[in-house]
């Protein structure tokens, strides 16, 4: 996500940047570190999801399914190292 996504997504949210004056730079500042926490969290639990999809079989061996799913959710996480 890029600082011209933060910028327009506070924008849509109805987050006003054109009166703050001198403290705008510092405020897309936080907004952007918001974005980030709230974006890692949502990772997050999106790959909490996709590792839980599938049971573990009573044999106790991984299915491949269940392989899948865990690359997914590497891949996932991976995206917030970008």
């Amino acid at each position: 996500m890029t600082r011209e996504d933060i910028i327009r997504m506070g924008a849509e949210s109805k987050i006003s940047l054109y009166s703050l004056g001198k403290e705008k730079e510092k405020f897309i500042n936080y907004l952007e570190s918001f974005a980030a926490l709230v974006a890692s969290a949502e990772r997050e639990a999106c790959a909490k999801v996709v590792e839980t999809l599938w049971d573990t079989p009573t044999n106790g061996m991984a299915t491949e399914e269940q392989f899948y799913g865990n690359e997914c959710a590497k891949v996932i996480r991976a995206r917030g190292q970008a």
